[in-house]
């Protein structure tokens, strides 16, 4: 089994509606999603606010690369472009963990290097995973537990928007 945590965020056009091409694209690789939360953005770029959501995957088929090469997938369907960085977006679907692999590849460093620092991951995650731990980092439930209260309270879960699959 290959097993996959990805983290999907919108804050440009129909922003729900990039999230849910995501989970299209992804097909029948979805497991859990979870609810959508709404986000400031993170980064030096004025921007819109995000709706982000966490996915769990897993296709026997699929290697880590692979998860990445379906996470860009998602994007190109969205029409992504990478013109800033940290810059606004239609989708960015990052690779958060793949079960069992660590990697320092440019392209695909696992775990997510920046996850256990970023509310808008660990609080959805916890929603479809409540004892899910970070490798090399520890329980996500510590994780999010031990970042700046306002990094927390920052992330406002949006019950009214729903994204359909495993919600």
């Amino acid at each position: 089994m290959t097993r996959a945590v990805l983290s999907v965020g919108s804050n440009l056009g129909d922003r729900v509606g990039h999230l849910r091409l995501a989970l299209e694209t992804l097909g029948p690789a979805v497991r859990a999603v979870s609810p959508v939360y709404e986000t400031a953005p993170w980064g030096p770029v004025p921007q819109d606010d995000y709706l982000n959501a966490v996915v769990v995957v897993d296709d026997p088929e699929v290697t880590a690369r692979g998860w990445l090469e379906r996470a860009w997938a998602c994007e190109r369907a969205a029409g992504r472009t990478r013109d800033v960085r940290w810059g606004p977006r239609t989708l960015d679907v990052d690779v958060v963990h793949v079960e069992g692999v660590v990697s320092d590849e440019p392209e695909l460093v696992l775990p997510h290097p920046r996850a256990h620092e970023r509310a808008f991951v660990l609080r959805p995650w916890l929603d479809v995973e409540p004892t899910a731990e970070l490798p090399g980092h520890g329980p996500v439930a510590a994780l999010l537990a031990a970042l700046p209260e306002d990094e927390r309270a920052g992330v406002r879960r949006r019950d009214d928007l729903a994204l359909g699959v495993g919600h």
